[in-house]
């Protein structure tokens, strides 16, 4: 089983998320809607993270390096509203795994994008 955390300032998105994804057998789900909280509380067996890069309390690529002090071989996939290559080429280099655009394609495309995502080494 799979642990994924979801770091999102959107109930309406963390609650999409989490019934979408806990519906596969394969994944334990736990949600944070506030990313201090989530750097203080973050499961160490954590295997992926959906991390938003724009939230109130502290952007997703400030949270980042945090994150990944817990268990640097977590990988996370950073979801972007408003694609800059700037922003893209931070989360790279902060340790981000890959990003996807909100709003999703579809929760099919996510769902694929979440397994390419934990197969990477």
């Amino acid at each position: 089983m799979k642990n994924i955390v979801i770091i999102d300032d959107e109930s309406d998105i963390l609650n999409m998320l989490e019934r979408h994804l806990s519906r596969d057998s394969e994944y334990k789900v736990k949600t944070f809607s506030n990313p201090i909280n989530a750097i203080a509380s973050l499961p160490k067996d954590t295997d992926l993270i959906l991390l938003d890069i724009m939230m109130p309390q502290m952007n997703g690529l400030d949270a980042l390096p945090k994150l990944l002090e817990v268990n640097p071989k977590t990988k996370v996939l950073m979801m972007i509203a408003y694609s800059t290559l700037d922003k893209v080429l931070n989360a790279h280099r902060y340790g981000a795994t890959d990003y996807v655009m909100k709003p999703f394609a579809s929760l099919d495309v996510l769902s694929k994008k979440i397994k390419e995502v934990l197969r990477k080494n």
